[in-house]
């Protein structure tokens, strides 16, 4: 994959992104009104609210993680709120260590490594991001992992024996795009816990 696809996949990505956050917020700003003149209540109600308020989640989550990424800073509260509402629709919780804004091109990275560990991690579990310097640690730690592992053997280089499916899209992304900034991707996995620094 050369730098020219992985920023056409950006490009493709920003776009799907940009052209479904709206009428996803569209939909829930509808719910709001219904819950407030009291239309519609009960577990059907609470069955799409909260399916809108994943997919909403998992789209601004997806932009940051497959858009297009530059040096624009982002904030500890905006990554960590993004990173809560995501949480509320999975099995894996998420520390965010950081404290100090970072470049919206290094969280690109951290949440592709979040996508890689969450693949590994089935029945869920926690997932730990710090940064030491110019150095990232991801760590996913859980009871049970589901490692497949000629993704992680190979994850360094991005060159994979068999197609990567669209689910493992994550693995082929991350180090062509640390690559396109400069950086280099290690990986380690043990019984319970996958580790990927970059």
């Amino acid at each position: 994959m050369s730098d020219t696809t992985v920023n056409l996949a950006e490009l493709i990505g920003s776009r799907i992104c940009h052209d479904l956050i709206s009428p996803i917020g569209a939909i829930t700003n509808g719910l709001e009104l219904l819950e407030l003149v009291g239309a519609v209540q009960g577990p059907e109600m609470e069955l799409i609210s909260g399916s809108v308020g994943s997919a909403g989640a998992r789209i601004r989550f997806f932009r940051v993680a497959f858009g297009s990424a530059s040096d624009q800073p982002l904030g500890r509260t905006e990554v960590s709120e993004l990173l809560k509402d995501v949480e509320r629709a999975g099995r894996v919780r998420v520390n965010w260590h950081l404290t100090e804004a970072v470049p919206r091109n290094q969280v690109k990275l951290a949440f592709l490594a979040l996508m890689c560990c969450e693949n590994a991690m089935p029945f869920g579990g926690e997932v730990t991001i710090d940064q030491n310097g110019e150095s990232w640690t991801v760590t996913g730690s859980a009871d049970k992992l589901n490692v497949d592992n000629d993704l992680w053997k190979n994850l360094p280089t991005g060159r994979y024996p068999n197609k990567v499916t669209p689910a493992q899209v994550q693995f082929a992304l991350l180090p062509k795009t640390a690559t396109s900034v400069g950086r280099r991707v290690a990986a380690e996995t043990t019984s319970t816990r996958v580790v990927i620094r970059f």
